[in-house]
């Protein structure tokens, strides 16, 4: 990279360590950079936090899923496919939070249950206990898992049956994107989980170990403003 080290280990104890993230604006003002340099920044810094652990998660395992997207009330006539309140025209975000542990995000298409356990089956170990709500598509994992499931309808903790913990992460993932980066494209959407999942992860360390565990992962990674902005394919 053509700009200095004093900028980027700035850029990154920022991203790393704020907890609702740093907008390209204000770290554009902060550093001295435009606002397109701090943007690209961001998303390289970000992609140096992805966790690439294919270590499984175990024990007592939380599954939930969110809808990422503007109220309909607030879209131009012309743009307007979500409506209300519910998940039609905005992004389907799963979630897996391992108890006292670390949570990973998946952008997926749809909340049907081939997608949901799939991925359950990829990245939880068989015969964890899993814990979601009512959704129809999770039902069929308790032929595999040690499955419960709280209705929201009734209550939303039954004992220690609940998902709450993902729901306190996704009340972090959804501060960050509407109180700091305001309007985030839906290709650009997993990156902003992994910058939020990084931290999450990681709340139990100090300022310092976050800015050293992510300086430590940024070797081997390479996120061209090409390939960002979609006018180069990934090799």
């Amino acid at each position: 990279s053509p700009l200095g080290l004093d900028k980027w280990l700035i850029a990154m104890w920022l991203i790393v360590n704020c907890k609702n993230g740093i907008s390209s604006y204000e770290l554009a003002r902060g550093i001295g950079v435009c606002q397109k340099t701090a943007w690209h920044m961001n998303h390289r810094i970000r992609m140096a936090m992805q966790n690439g652990s294919l270590e499984k998660l175990s024990g007592t395992v939380e599954a939930d899923e969110t809808y990422i997207g503007g109220k309909a009330k607030n879209m131009h006539l012309g743009k307007r496919t979500a409506t209300g309140r519910g998940g039609v025209g905005k992004a389907v975000v799963m979630g897996l939070l391992e108890r006292h542990g670390s949570v990973r995000t998946f952008v997926i298409k749809d909340g049907k249950a081939k997608r949901l356990h799939q991925i359950v089956r990829a990245h939880v170990v068989p015969g964890s206990r899993l814990y979601t709500d009512h959704l129809m598509s999770y039902r069929g994992l308790k032929y595999e898992y040690d499955h419960d499931f709280v209705s929201h309808i009734e209550e939303y903790v039954r004992d220690e049956v609940h998902t709450n913990g993902l729901e306190n992460f996704w009340s972090l993932l959804k501060r960050s994107i509407k109180g700091t980066y305001v309007s985030v494209e839906p290709f650009h959407l997993f990156r902003y989980c992994d910058e939020q999942a990084f931290r999450f992860n990681e709340r139990k360390e100090t300022d310092s170990s976050r800015f050293s565990l992510a300086v430590s992962q940024v070797g081997g990674k390479r996120l061209t403003y090409a390939n960002l902005t979609g006018k180069e394919c990934w090799l």
